[in-house]
């Protein structure tokens, strides 16, 4: 049977120098990057992916889908938590929720939430779409500056 997207992805990165985070984590220029796996795949390991992390280095977690922030495993770790997943619903009358979001919080639809114990999360809403089309949910690319604290 053919590979599923993902894991062909994933090794064309790997096999083109990349180094991919799935519950682990990289030293970059100073700032700890924790990559969770997927929760859909049965992949998502939060309390493995901490573990391997250095508690004493400023880090980010980037989780793809913010229901991980509402499960437990998650200790003493108080940053930054990036997501995506929702797309921002896609398809949303203006001032109300979206009617479809796939997640199980519908509270987590796009920007940045208080989600608890020193945690904060921001959900970009992604270029891409599940149905081709979008309105009221424009497409994103997020830039952060990260400064010394």
């Amino acid at each position: 049977s053919e590979l599923p997207v993902a894991v062909r992805l994933s090794s064309m990165l790997t096999a083109a120098g990349t180094q991919m985070l799935s519950n682990s984590s990289a030293v970059v220029a100073g700032l700890q990057i924790v990559g969770m796996g997927e929760l859909w795949a049965h992949q998502f390991d939060v309390q493995s992916a901490l573990a391997g992390a250095d508690p004493a280095l400023p880090t980010l977690v980037l989780s793809h889908n913010p229901d991980t922030v509402d499960l437990p495993g998650w200790g003493d770790y108080d940053g930054w938590i990036l997501s995506g997943h929702t797309h921002g619903g896609q398809c949303k009358a203006p001032f109300l929720t979206p009617p479809i979001l796939p997640v199980r919080n519908k509270r987590y639809s796009a920007g940045e939430y208080e989600v608890g114990h020193g945690r904060r999360m921001y959900i970009n809403r992604g270029i891409g779409h599940s149905i081709p089309v979008r309105f009221n949910a424009r497409p994103e690319i997020t830039v952060f500056t990260l400064e010394s604290a």
